[in-house]
């Protein structure tokens, strides 16, 4: 009764709202860009208010359809009708007609197909035995969920749904909260993944930096660029300090806190359990797909972003060779075909044992993949909604409110970031919010500072900040985004309910994010060497974890 009352008062909230924007703003062309920051917060402030993230996303993608019909000139009863239809046949369609986003459904389905074939043989439970015998609690428990994120540190979307799915059993046996393993293995994958050499992220990085330095037009190579600005990449190596101070001292605070107490609590907690619990456990079954979905990755990455002429040029050495070749690979073909041999393999690993009938292993499969619909439906009507803010320009409008003003180049640094954590979290993903943001801040940075007489020696430090802000400020964004899809995943590969992610990870992810603001970014552009903002900002954690965190 209390949620048909909320749906009631919320519904009839939004019909207000847009009743007043009808008769408030003017209505004529083009649309006041201000309104395009209405969907995102309408769907984000409706998934904390319902508590339902599937008809929040909803509600967040129709306002944003009727507000630009309502712009194309049509009267409001129309413009809500069209609005309707617009919300499937252009935005849910058109985020499934996207080939990348298909590639992601692809392999989520797949991978919980395999999931579930080795959860069924049993093969899952060899591992899960393996480790408890190596985890004497919460705390070695949380630990190997971490450096497990560590070691597979190439990919995010890979990382979320391996680690979680691998880990949840143990932590549910461990008694550490699904709030707990999920942001840990949110708040270690896409940090990782940022910062290093080798990954799917760092092809993307690289151009989205290229762009904003052949508007510049200055004599340095992006990869030069992004090595010089890891010094002041504050919050990813921050974030991951964070997470092994939360797990060494046994600490947490905000509803955290209450996730851990509650699991510790509980005398039996709920974990998956196996229908053929007279089957031994044998984890060969399960690390068998297991590492060919992890090797199957880094080769399938190696084999679309293979150049003979990179690999026969005399100056570049190894490590430069492989990151060339990461960095022009094609990460979502390599996540295809990693993820259908490791479904094979499950699938014949299963049939060699005998402990399953081939029909059996079919109707696991198809179980995995309807395990996975309701983070396909999230992910899809994130996807929507990120559409929208891209027609409606929400980005832009963000970014305008940055490059108007007039700024000290000191400063910069410290609004970039605090500009893409706000994108990020406004449209949910980090990729978007550096493309974006990228082309757009590094020349207005460099031309602030050449126009008020710094010169290049002076500028390239504040260059090098504000290219590591774009990137931090975009994780932190996406960290506490329920609209972003490594979120998403997290909270689904984790078993986690996807909200209560959010709300537990958001106090954490806005602590280090001002750490990083206050004690990193803002000091170091002022001068402050990046090496002491580092250690300040550590002892500063510390000191939060030990007087605000309570021991679980």
């Amino acid at each position: 009764m209390k949620n048909k009352k909320a749906v009631i008062i919320v519904v009839a909230a939004i019909l207000v709202c847009l009743a007043l924007l009808y008769h408030c703003v003017p209505i004529e062309s083009p649309m006041p860009l201000w309104l395009s920051v209405l969907p995102p917060i309408i769907a984000i402030v409706m998934a904390l208010f319902l508590k339902e993230v599937i008809s929040a996303l909803f509600l967040g993608v129709l306002s944003g359809t009727f507000i630009m019909a309502l712009f194309n000139g049509q009267e409001p009863g129309t413009a809500l009708g069209s609005g309707l239809l617009r919300v499937v046949d252009t935005y849910i369609t058109g985020s499934l007609f996207d080939f990348d986003h298909v590639t992601i459904i692809v392999f989520t389905l797949t991978i919980g197909g395999m999931v579930k074939i080795i959860s069924a043989n049993r093969g899952m439970q060899g591992i899960v035995n393996w480790l408890l015998r190596r985890a004497k609690g919460p705390r070695s428990g949380q630990i190997m969920t971490f450096f497990m994120d560590i070691c597979i540190f190439f990919d995010d979307y890979s990382n979320t749904l391996m680690v979680g799915n691998t880990m949840r059993p143990v932590a549910d046996k461990l008694k550490v909260s699904r709030e707990k393993l999920a942001y840990i293995v949110d708040s270690t994958s896409a940090p990782v993944v940022a910062i290093a050499f080798v990954t799917t992220w760092i092809g993307a990085e690289l151009s989205y930096i290229q762009e904003g330095i052949d508007v510049i037009g200055i004599d340095a190579s992006a990869y030069s660029v992004f090595f010089h600005s890891l010094k002041y990449s504050f919050y990813p190596l921050l974030t991951l300090a964070f997470v092994l101070m939360i797990i060494h001292s046994g600490r947490d605070f905000g509803p955290m806190l209450k996730a851990e107490r509650d699991a510790r609590l509980k005398e039996d907690f709920c974990s998956e359990k196996s229908d053929n619990v007279e089957q031994p456990a044998h984890s060969i079954d399960a690390l068998v797909p297991l590492l060919t979905l992890i090797f199957g990755t880094i080769l399938g990455l190696f084999a679309t972003g293979y150049d003979a002429s990179v690999w026969h040029d005399s100056n570049l050495d190894f490590f430069a060779k492989l990151s060339t070749t990461i960095g022009n690979a094609n990460s979502y073909t390599a996540l295809i075909w990693s993820s259908l041999l490791s479904l094979l393999s499950a699938i014949i690993m299963t049939l060699l044992r005998g402990s399953l009938e081939f029909g059996k292993i079919m109707e696991e499969m198809i179980e995995g993949f309807k395990m996975m619909f309701n983070a396909v439906l999230i992910l899809t009507m994130a996807w929507s909604i990120a559409l929208v803010t891209k027609d409606m320009h929400t980005a832009e409008f963000v970014s305008e409110i940055l490059l108007k003003l007039s700024l000290s180049p000191v400063i910069v640094p410290a609004l970039t970031f605090i500009l893409a954590a706000l994108i990020g979290f406004s449209t949910g993903t980090s990729w978007g919010t550096m493309a974006i943001l990228y082309p757009l801040i590094l020349p207005a940075s460099w031309m602030l500072c050449q126009d008020q007489g710094f010169s290049v020696a002076a500028t390239m430090p504040l260059f090098y900040n504000v290219v590591a802000s774009v990137m931090a400020g975009a994780v932190m964004g996406d960290h506490c985004s329920p609209i972003s899809d490594t979120t998403i995943m997290s909270s689904m590969a984790s078993g986690c309910n996807h909200l209560q992610h959010v709300k537990t990870q958001m106090p954490y992810a806005l602590t280090v994010g001002s750490v990083a603001l206050l004690i990193g970014v803002l000091p170091t552009a002022l001068g402050l060497p990046s090496w002491l903002a580092f250690v300040v900002a550590i002892a500063t954690l510390v000191i939060v974890v030990r007087f605000v965190g309570k021991k679980v």
